[in-house]
């Protein structure tokens, strides 16, 4: 089962943090998250860093159930699928689709979402699995537009047919199996 939601600012809209407590399924307390900060190369990107451990923070996970990977050594498939979430901060998407290659990062992820863990990312965490580059992870089949003044319409989306979806802050896209919708 793939759990996957993409945002542009993570869980400022409080109905995509409560999208994602729902796809965890587990006590907020006992939620155990991959925190991968690696895209945030700039000072101001790494400035947005805390506010997206607030995320997960202010969604009652303990701090001791985040571990923070920097996608600086291959994580083992067994390891990362002890994890209930894996939560990609943004910044440099090409910076962090280069780790996310160098480290093999799509074979343990591919695992852990065939495991049922829920992905979030957050801008270029979203768009590292979206069809924006040739080298992208592809789990959606569109480009991706993200901190966008007008967005998609919500609802029901055939991925099929779409070329960009494009984001407000306040949005998420949810791909559930091959069900993708969007959520505001």
């Amino acid at each position: 089962m793939k759990n996957i939601i993409l945002t542009s600012a993570g869980f400022d809209n409080k109905k995509i943090r409560d999208k994602f407590l729902e796809l965890v399924n587990v006590p907020n307390e006992k939620i155990k998250v991959v925190f991968i900060p690696t895209a945030a190369i700039t000072e101001r990107q790494k400035s947005i860093i805390p506010l997206c451990k607030n995320d997960l923070l202010n969604a009652g996970i303990l701090e001791n159930n985040i571990f923070t990977y920097n996608l600086d050594s291959i994580i083992d498939v067994e390891e990362i699928c002890e994890f209930d979430a894996i939560y990609v901060c943004g910044g440099s998407i090409q910076y962090l689709l280069n780790k996310m290659i160098e480290v093999k990062f799509h074979i343990p992820l591919e695992k852990f979402l065939n495991n049922g863990g829920v992905y979030v990312g957050v801008s270029a965490g979203s768009i590292v699995l979206a069809k924006n580059t040739s080298d992208s992870l592809g789990y959606l089949n569109c480009k991706l537009s993200v901190h966008e003044k007008d967005g998609a319409e919500c609802g029901y989306l055939d991925t099929s047919t779409c070329s960009n979806i494009k984001l407000t802050d306040n949005q998420a896209i949810i791909v559930v199996d091959n069900q993708v919708s969007i959520i505001e």
